[in-house]
């Protein structure tokens, strides 16, 4: 919140200051949602108790219910989060950031005043609730992944949506023809790989621009699986779109932990395959070679290219890269999800991991907990219609995208990308 500013001395030397700026982007944003939330709670009270259950019926540990009064509670957790609110104002008032673990604590509360509100009179299962969220969340944290990879070397991947439609339809149909989940598994990179192929040379070849590629691509592998899906897979459904998929493996012992065993460890391979890849992605990145010349060339790629790094191969198939990992998040939907392919069965989830993407900062382990919290958002919209909440059924279809834009706009606004994401780069 400060910078240095070029000032003019009397004798007429050049003197630099410290220029102080408020942002109160983030202290705004936290007032709303305690306005909308004490608006809630107002205008539609909910009386009686809530129960949160935490763990499942089969569990090897049982925790008693908890059960809290619905309207008593409800302020309580109000009253603190307009005192986090007033804190980051405060903090914003005396020219510092808000800090992130408070940005964190308002909104798990926030979460958990809304969650006691909707659980008036009815069950909340906490544990569900989470391995829902997780599951999700799998595409999302594969696409986003697979943007913070492109963006870094400094191609803008906007075709994530395409790359997860090709992957899911490829690794249907692989599976089916095989019978083997982890052959579809290999198609979908492949497919990702593909649709990553034609944008890196058209980006970086032919210096087409690359928002407008990215668009386009995701336009043709849609018209191209819808026509595929009618004119193949349809009428040889049992053939071409019935892939043997993913079943759950259970870690003995760890599973068994309340709460966060079966989220964690009762999963699926391409759930696990989700925490390596995070994992080493997360450490690649900044402790490698390779994440090293990866900045370098999204940054700065004349300084790259002076010290001997190929900056337009290295974009080429670090891009190719980010397909592969984004094509696994493709094959969620068909090897796990859902038992077959379905034309646009990715329904935009694309273009909310690329807002993942921005939303955490082009980091790797930011960008999965933002998709995590939109996987979340995602499920607890199929939560307050099992609860019968008094919510229109069309405001929670919109749930997610709304929250999309909130995290973006309240809270990205004013963070840069990559220095040369979206350049194209010609040797002089």
């Amino acid at each position: 919140m400060s910078a240095l500013a070029p000032t003019a001395s009397a004798d007429g030397t050049i003197q630099l200051v410290t220029v102080r700026e408020r942002h109160f982007k983030t202290a705004i944003v936290l007032g709303a949602v305690v306005l909308l939330l004490a608006a809630l709670f107002l205008f539609v009270p909910r009386d009686g108790v809530s129960t949160f259950r935490l763990g499942g019926r089969d569990s090897a540990f049982a925790l008693p219910d908890v059960v809290l009064p619905t309207a008593a509670t409800c302020w309580i957790l109000l009253g603190i989060l307009v005192l986090l609110t007033a804190w980051a104002l405060w903090d914003t008032w005396s020219y510092r950031s808000p800090a992130l673990w408070l940005i964190i604590v308002f909104g798990v509360l926030a979460v958990f005043a809304f969650l006691v509100w909707a659980g008036a009179g009815g069950l909340v299962p906490v544990s569900s609730l989470l391995v829902g969220a997780v599951s999700l969340s799998v595409p999302l944290v594969f696409g986003a992944l697979g943007g913070v990879i492109g963006e870094r070397v400094g191609v803008v991947n906007v075709a994530i949506e395409g790359q997860l439609l090709l992957g899911a339809f490829t690794a249907a149909v692989l599976s089916s023809i095989t019978h083997n989940p982890f052959v579809g598994l290999i198609g979908a990179m492949i497919g990702g790989v593909l649709v990553a192929f034609v944008l890196a040379a058209f980006a970086i070849k032919y210096l087409v621009e690359q928002v407008i590629v990215g668009v386009v691509l995701n336009v043709l592998v849609t018209g191209l699986t819808g026509f595929l899906y009618g004119a193949l897979l349809a009428p040889n459904e049992s053939l071409l779109n019935n892939p043997v998929r993913f079943t759950r493996i259970k870690i003995p012992l760890l599973s068994d932990i309340p709460i966060i065993g079966p989220v964690l460890f009762n999963q699926t391979f391409i759930v696990y395959l989700m925490f390596f890849t995070v994992a080493l992605v997360a450490w690649a990145l900044y402790r490698t070679r390779w994440g090293l010349r990866l900045r370098a060339v999204g940054e700065h790629p004349q300084a790259a290219d002076t010290v001997g790094i190929r900056v337009n191969t290295s974009r080429f198939w670090n891009v190719s890269l980010a397909g592969a990992v984004a094509g696994i998040g493709g094959a969620y939907f068909t090897l796990v999800s859902v038992p077959q392919f379905g034309k646009e069965m990715t329904a935009g989830l694309g273009f909310i991991a690329l807002a993942a993407v921005i939303f955490g900062r082009w980091d790797p382990i930011r960008a999965t907990l933002a998709a995590l919290m939109f996987g979340f958002v995602t499920n607890l919209q199929n939560l307050l219609t099992v609860l019968k909440t008094p919510i229109p059924s069309e405001f929670m279809l919109m749930l997610p995208y709304l929250v999309t834009i909130l995290a973006v706009a309240g809270f990205a606004g004013q963070i840069r990308g990559p220095a040369a994401a979206g350049k194209p780069y010609i040797k002089g």
